[in-house]
């Protein structure tokens, strides 16, 4: 008995040693990763935390502030469209979860202490709009349309799998609900939810 409780020490200690290493060779990773994508974009403040995959297109567009964390496979896009350099602009101490994709031809603005839920999509362009002229061309072949930028202001939580689309502002403090679509403005400290989404809380600064 006392040969088997020794044994099963062991083992647990072979486990917590094992995972504690894996997690230091993790950070490590992170840290090294985050160090070599900040280089890339227009400007990244200090401390990154950028987890490893990331599709990154016209990083050149994007600006990052301080303490910025995003989990694996953050997807960010900033194309030029017809000569319009757009932009990405992201406060300090955002965090954004697993899976999200933020897409600009126009302009995205994050504020500071904003956190974002993972598979949140942020776009503030699609392809072609509703009319008939458009709808009879493949999606693909429709031209790029953005109807105007995003501003989320500072500490907004985006719920899981939200959907925030062009043209719109979401006010200080607001709060998004898992799996709305945004296509109004938000004002401040209101509570959104539904497709699309309205308002079912609004408190008063």
């Amino acid at each position: 008995m006392k040969k088997k409780s020794v044994l099963g020490f062991t083992n647990f200690l072979s486990f917590l040693y094992s995972f504690k290493l894996h997690l230091y060779i993790k950070n490590e990773t992170i840290k090294i990763h985050s160090r070599s994508v900040s280089k890339l974009f227009k400007f990244c403040g200090t401390n990154p935390h950028i987890e490893y995959p990331l599709v990154l297109n016209g990083a050149k567009y994007i600006t990052i502030g301080d303490n910025f964390i995003s989990n694996a496979r953050l997807r960010l896009d900033a194309f030029m469209f017809e000569g319009k350099e757009p932009k990405i602009i992201i406060g300090n101490n955002v965090n954004i979860n697993f899976d999200c994709h933020i897409g600009a031809i126009n302009e995205i603005r994050i504020g500071d202490n904003v956190l974002i839920a993972s598979k949140v999509f942020i776009s503030d362009h699609s392809h072609g709009d509703t009319s008939t002229e458009h709808m009879n061309i493949a999606p693909l072949k429709r031209p790029v349309v953005s109807t105007g930028p995003i501003i989320i202001n500072n500490n907004v939580w985006i719920g899981e799998g939200a959907s925030i689309l062009a043209n719109i502002t979401i006010g200080e403090s607001a709060i998004v609900g898992t799996n709305a679509v945004v296509t109004k403005d938000v004002p401040p400290f209101a509570v959104v939810g539904g497709v699309p989404a309205k308002i079912l809380k609004h408190n008063k600064k």
